[in-house]
């Protein structure tokens, strides 16, 4: 079997599987949270659009905030993503979330340094606080090489289908990429927890990086009866943070 036949095979019965959890969450009233996070043209998008492509939009929310508006800058920080947490039977999606705080905000000089610090020691409680709620949260970090993100935005330049996707921001991904590479770094550092870890996602083949998306949720949501046949997701592609991982090559410098 080719490769993308093998890739399309998969894919389905993946969503199949996806599909018959949903059917098993509603009905068991479940609260998941499911944030995308990683570098600019990581495919976060194109992961998120394979996951709920089959799954009722009501109840499978895509969650992707615009900037802050004056208002919601003099709120408390967390503040305008909570009206977007999931209720029961809810299946929630961040597509970027509250972690802007410690990646593109402070890359860009948008917020002080004071700001981020604040936010490094308070996330970790605020997302334990989801977790004893009863939320079961999933964090995706998906990470690409500098020379595949270079190609991919610059694809999305010629392409006129994916024109809408070009930002001001793009241009700045591969000039500041050390710093976003440092902001990562720490970020991972400070956030990952016993109650919310980071999972990392190499993501410069997008569907070696969906496929392993997709069984990880499952592993990790569905119960046996509903994840029988489904492996567990490629340890090379996908894998628990750890410290080492930030020298040992797992993640791009």
């Amino acid at each position: 079997m080719a490769e993308n036949d093998a890739y399309e095979t998969e894919l389905i019965a993946l969503q199949t599987a996806i599909v018959a959890w949903r059917q098993w969450s509603l009905e068991s009233q479940e609260k998941v949270l499911v944030i995308f996070e990683g570098r600019d043209a990581a495919g976060k998008d194109g992961s998120i659009r394979r996951i709920v492509e089959y799954l009722p939009p009501r109840t499978t929310p895509v969650v992707a905030l615009p900037k802050p508006s004056d208002r919601e800058r003099s709120q408390w920080y967390f503040q305008r993503y909570t009206p977007h947490l999931p209720a029961a039977g809810d299946f929630v999606l961040f597509n970027r979330s509250w972690y802007n705080r410690a990646g593109v905000e402070r890359v860009m000089g948008f917020t002080e340094e004071a700001d981020v610090a604040c936010f490094m020691r308070e996330v970790p409680h605020f997302e334990a606080m989801l977790v004893d709620s009863g939320i079961k949260l999933i964090k995706l970090w998906l990470d690409v090489s500098k020379a595949e993100q270079a190609e991919r935005i610059e694809e999305r330049r010629k392409d006129p289908l994916k024109i809408l996707k070009i930002s001001p921001l793009d241009a700045e991904a591969q000039l500041r990429w050390d710093a976003y590479s440092e902001a990562r770094d720490a970020m991972l550092l400070a956030t990952s927890s016993e109650e919310a870890p980071w999972v990392c996602v190499r993501a410069d083949s997008k569907k070696k990086a969906r496929i392993a998306i997709m069984r990880h949720l499952l592993q990790e949501l569905a119960p046996a009866k509903l994840r029988k046949g489904v492996e567990m997701p490629d340890p090379k592609i996908l894998f628990r943070f750890e410290p080492s991982a930030l020298s040992d090559g797992r993640l791009e410098r």
